[in-house]
Formats: C-alpha cells, sequence, structure tokens
C-alpha cells in the first residue's frame, strides 16, 4: 500500500512510493519485453525510454539534443552513455547500477557533429566493443530514434540495426501501482493549476499570461518539465490550433486549456474547458455534447474491451466538418500515459477500427473530446486520465467537468437591487 499519495517527502513513519522497488520493476519489465523479441540488445535515445530503464535524467535540457543514449542487453547491466560529467554524477550518486554502467560519451548531437569530426564513429565504437564483449556483435540491435549520423556510423560497424520502440512500448503497457500514484499526483499538480486558472479568466486577461502563471504554480509544485500549455478562447477555438497565443479574453468568450507536464517522469495530459462572464445556448450545447461523447467513452473502459468499441462511441469526422479522420485526428482521440506522452493504447477512429487493442487492468490512458459551438465562434474540449481496473475506470482528474463553469461573474445590474427590495416587500416588479 502507498501511504499519503500527494506527499513528496520520504518519511520514517509510513510507506510512501518506494522508488528502489519502482526502478527495479521498470528495468525488469524492460528485459522481459527484449527477451520476448528477436533483438540482441536496444539501443535508446528516447529520453523516456532512458529514464525508463536506467532512472536517470539530466534535466529539460536534455529533451532535444539526442546527447545520450542506453545500451540493454539481453544479459547484462544497461550501459548509459552520458554527457560529459553527468556519467560521473550517476557513478557516485546512482548506485541501483553498477559504476561500470555509466559511462562519459559524445553522440552526434543531431547530426552537429558529422562524420567529419569522428564523433559519430567514436559512439559506434563504443558501442560495437559493448556488443562484441557481451556475446551480441551478430545480433540485431533495436533502435528508437536516433539521426542519420548515428545511424550511419553503427552502419560502418556492421551493426544489423531494427525498430526498438515495439519493445520499450510493450514494457511501459502496464503501470504499477507505484507509477499509478505518478501519474495521480501529476494530475493533482493540474487541479491546483486549473483552480487557479478558474479564478483568473476574466475579461483583460491575455491566453500568454494564463500560460506564464500556469507554468509558475507547475514548477512551484514539484513539476520537473513543462511539456505544452494550450490556452485556446473565442474564435481561435474553431478549428482547433493546439497553441497558445497573445490573444485578449473578452466577456462570452469560450476558452479551453491543456496542461502537459511531467512529475518524476509521468505525464499528465488534461484539458478543462470554460466560459468568460457568461455562456450562451450554443456554448452550453458544444459542451454538453463534448461531455456526452467523453462519458460515453469512460463507460466502456474496463478489462476486455478493445480500443474500437470506444472510438465507435464518437462522432465521425464528417459530423465535425472535416473531409476524413485524418483531418481530424485528434480531436476524439485516446492515448496511454506514463513516462512517455504518447503510450499504449493509442485510440482513434483512423485507425483502430483496423488494429483494435485490448484493454488490459493497470493501463493508464486519456480520453479527450471536442465539439466546436453551433454559432462557429468557440468550443468545448474536454479530457479525462483513466486508470483501468478490474471493476471499471478510475479517474484521476479531478477539476470539476462536469459541467460548464462560468469565469469571472462578478457584475450586479442596479436593477437587481430593486427587485430583491421588491421581493423583500411583496410588491411586483414589472
Amino acid at each position: 500500500m502507498i501511504a499519503s499519495r500527494g506527499a513528496t517527502m520520504a518519511v520514517d513513519w509510513e510507506q510512501r512510493i518506494d522508488f528502489a522497488q519502482l526502478r527495479t520493476d521498470r528495468l525488469e519489465r524492460a528485459r522481459a519485453s527484449l527477451r520476448a523479441s528477436d533483438l540482441g540488445a536496444v539501443l535508446l535515445f528516447d529520453q523516456n525510454n532512458i529514464r525508463y530503464v536506467s532512472s536517470t535524467h539530466i534535466g529539460e535540457w536534455a529533451r532535444d539534443k539526442s546527447a545520450r543514449c542506453v545500451l540493454l542487453p539481453r544479459t547484462g547491466d544497461p550501459i548509459l552513455w552520458d554527457f560529459g560529467s553527468a556519467a560521473k554524477h550517476h557513478q557516485l550518486y546512482a548506485p541501483w547500477l553498477p559504476e561500470t554502467s555509466w559511462r562519459a560519451g559524445v553522440t552526434s548531437m543531431r547530426g552537429a557533429m558529422p562524420e567529419a569530426t569522428g564523433v559519430p564513429d567514436i559512439l559506434a565504437g563504443h558501442i560495437h566493443e559493448a556488443l562484441q564483449d557481451l556475446g551480441l556483435a551478430g545480433e540485431p540491435l533495436g533502435i528508437d530514434l536516433t539521426d542519420m549520423e548515428t545511424l550511419a556510423s553503427l552502419h560502418r560497424r556492421g551493426i544489423n540495426t531494427a525498430n526498438a520502440q515495439p519493445v520499450m512500448l510493450a514494457a511501459r503497457k502496464i503501470k504499477t501501482e507505484a507509477e499509478i500514484a505518478l501519474l495521480d499526483h501529476a494530475a493533482g499538480i493540474v487541479d491546483a493549476v486549473y483552480e487557479q486558472i478558474y479564478r483568473q479568466l476574466r475579461p483583460g486577461v491575455r491566453e500568454h499570461e494564463v500560460v506564464a502563471d500556469a507554468m509558475k504554480l507547475l514548477f512551484e509544485l514539484g513539476s520537473e518539465q513543462v511539456e505544452a500549455i494550450n490556452a485556446v478562447s473565442g474564435d481561435r477555438g474553431n478549428p482547433h490550433p493546439h497553441v497558445f497565443s497573445d490573444r485578449l479574453l473578452r466577456p462570452g468568450d469560450q476558452a479551453f486549456f491543456d496542461v502537459i507536464h511531467s512529475f518524476m517522469g509521468y505525464r499528465t495530459c488534461y484539458y478543462r474547458t470554460f466560459s468568460v462572464g457568461s455562456a450562451t445556448m450554443a456554448q452550453l450545447d458544444a459542451y454538453k455534447q463534448c461531455r456526452e461523447w467523453l462519458d460515453a467513452s469512460i463507460e466502456l473502459v474496463r478489462p476486455g474491451i478493445t480500443t474500437d468499441q470506444i472510438a465507435a462511441v464518437w462522432p465521425t469526422a464528417q459530423e465535425l466538418g472535416f473531409a476524413d479522420e485524418e483531418a481530424c485526428f485528434g480531436l476524439q482521440f485516446g492515448h496511454g500515459l506514463g513516462v512517455g506522452l504518447y503510450e499504449s493504447p493509442m485510440i482513434s477512429r483512423l485507425h483502430s477500427f483496423d488494429d483494435p487493442i485490448v484493454i488490459e487492468e493497470g493501463m493508464v490512458f486519456a480520453l479527450e473530446t471536442y465539439c466546436p459551438s453551433a454559432d462557429g465562434r468557440g468550443a468545448a474540449r474536454i479530457e479525462e486520465e483513466v486508470v483501468v481496473r478490474a471493476d471499471g475506470p478510475e479517474i484521476i482528474t479531478r477539476f470539476p467537468a462536469e459541467d460548464l463553469l462560468v469565469c469571472g461573474v462578478q457584475y450586479v445590474r442596479g436593477a437587481d437591487f430593486i427587485e430583491r427590495a421588491a421581493a423583500a416587500s411583496g410588491e411586483v416588479v414589472g
């Protein structure tokens, strides 16, 4: 049992998240998935996979640089070639693997150091030597993602490369209770952000100001990475642009937000929609329909259901005014959550009917729906994060979303005082 979910300190008086066990569980799941494949080893550049296997990260700086990689063999310990002095830091403070697992290495940095520098071939030489020492030199080496310079250098060494991502996605598909607790806590941080947004929204506020204040609170509450915050208001909501702007909020605007951040490596994808000052019937109708589509899909979440059954309750692209499902992709959508934003299962009308996946206990995923308002000036967007339990869905996104919330209601008409006074005296105002 994990006590005091939502607490972040380690204490001596109750069992909270056991990070040592989390490290062991993730590494063993990755090893088991690798052993079930025909690969001899996997070479991982995806920062999410590196963290899952090695339980290391060196901050947001490393996200897009492809500056570190880890080799996970069928047998033996992982080897991480890290950025400069980070390897020494791990040797000192990451005792869950032997010191020989932490090695300094230099990648091509997404091709910034090409073949002429010799750097890609140096790294390929380290990898080739490690594979030889492990007796895996002739086995296929899976790679999750890399740049062309690195791939060419591995091929010059005669290394047979293949796709590693199916191995890692299979390992990450089912979450342990510790992982679920971390996902729950990450969502709890966003609960607080939406409370702040609800209090902040009023005419005169700009979308980017909401984003700035949300980021500040996320980091204050323990977020280690903010991948994106969508802030979309008024006529920017239809079609959905998936980005924030400097637009000024005005009375009657409908506005929706998506907060994607990471706590201890575990992510959120969490939409909410509000109206500013008032709500029209078109906004209320769009929200009601959006919620109905979402609730219909959540109701189906339980072990044994297949993803095509979930996709079937969502509207077609044509019903939303798009030519086909590719053009409409992402508006009615489901995706796994974990150390990555997109894990198994992925659910859409584009692909799930042809490639259905069986829902399993322990999966965690986000379901999101969208409905434009009939007046063409806005849209509703709602998303819930769901844990698959034996007896049905457990929703871990808790900020209220059953009904459209109106923000910034602070106006009192002079006529209101007359009506109240009349009511108190028994008079009829007409």
